[in-house]
């Protein structure tokens, strides 16, 4: 899922050490498609072993993973269960957008054209069941627990939160805030700096804060869900025409109430928007009891390097760093 709301959201930049000791719900689904779309070869296609099989995912997944527990921060990583029927008219718009990737970069293969083969690979990312299974089974072994959704994972993440299981939500996306999480972080990147249209940006973890969200906006809960209909999810694609994220805060702030909000929009609003409000209103989420795994070294290996060809030497030098990193904190307990 993916509200366009970032403008209109308050935020604040915080360290990797204010994170210290804290435990994070990651939606799983949303960090493998960053994984498999940014770490790629340099003709655009993604990492792999030697026999072909795609290893993006799992490389992303360790070395962020690592670099996180580095850090003393505890991962919760959250996976996608079955989709709401709602979300039929953005699944079909994507696959209809990655077959029109996908055709293009085999025009620009044929080409030579190296930098749209770049641009087009991105386009055509798909996660496998193979690809869901093996990242489970690496960060278990990662001593990271995992936990199943019943559908959307973005919104049990939240459902952690709000149980006290974990401190905030880690997406990129906006869709946590909309169901209630208390907080939300973005930017857990590995990487410092990021390279945009204008130039390099510095990148640091953001923390947006339910409570202050709403405040600073002068809204309510249940106004922000009509806010997030108002320019669109996933359940309706496009929101209603016309109206953004600032247009949708001076509407949901005059007529208040859910009723008087879309009936001021009219016949705009061509979608079933109380099932849409409903589906964040009460989520399709259950209680969990979370469970963090003991790490297993031997599993990581065998994983990594034994069956997918990563290097030995540097998940070791990784081991070892974590390791180091694990008895200096021992010793700065007993003294």
């Amino acid at each position: 899922m993916g509200l366009q709301i970032g403008d209109i959201v308050p935020r604040k930049q915080v360290t990797f050490s204010e994170l210290k000791g804290k435990t994070l719900a990651v939606d799983a689904f949303n960090a493998l498609y960053q994984f498999l779309t940014s770490i790629r070869q340099p003709d655009g296609m993604p990492l792999m072993d030697e026999k072909r099989r795609i290893t993006s995912h799992l490389s992303g997944l360790f070395y962020r993973t690592m670099a996180l527990l580095h850090e003393g921060i505890k991962l919760i990583y959250v996976f996608d269960g079955e989709y709401s029927p709602l979300k039929g008219v953005t699944q079909k718009q994507r696959q209809e957008a990655k077959d029109v990737a996908q055709e293009k970069y085999h025009e620009a293969v044929e080409a030579e054209d190296v930098d749209a083969m770049v641009k087009y690979a991105r386009g055509f990312v798909r996660l496998t069941g193979e690809m869901i299974v093996e990242s489970k089974e690496l960060l278990e072994a990662l001593g990271v627990a995992v936990v199943q959704a019943p559908s959307e994972g973005e919104m049990q993440c939240a459902e952690l939160v709000k149980s006290e299981q974990a401190w905030a939500v880690a997406s990129q996306d906006y869709d946590a805030l909309a169901v209630g999480s208390p907080r939300l972080i973005q930017n857990m990147t590995l990487s410092k700096t990021r390279r945009t249209a204008s130039g390099i940006i510095y990148i640091a973890p953001e923390l947006i804060e339910y409570g202050k969200l709403l405040n600073e906006l002068g809204i309510t809960g249940d106004q922000l869900i009509c806010l997030a209909i108002l320019v669109g999810t996933d359940y309706n694609p496009g929101g209603v025409k016309g109206i953004g994220p600032k247009k949708a805060l001076a509407l949901v702030r005059e007529k208040k109430y859910p009723v008087d909000i879309f009936r001021a929009v009219g016949e705009r609003v061509d979608f079933d928007w109380p099932t849409v409000f409903e589906m964040f209103k009460k989520p399709q989420v259950r209680a969990e009891s979370v469970v963090f795994p003991a790490m297993n070294p031997n599993k990581i290996i065998e994983i990594l390097v034994d069956r997918h060809d990563f290097s030995l030497e540097r998940v070791q030098k990784q081991l070892d760093k974590l390791t180091e990193v694990k008895m200096k904190s021992a010793q700065q307990k007993l003294f």
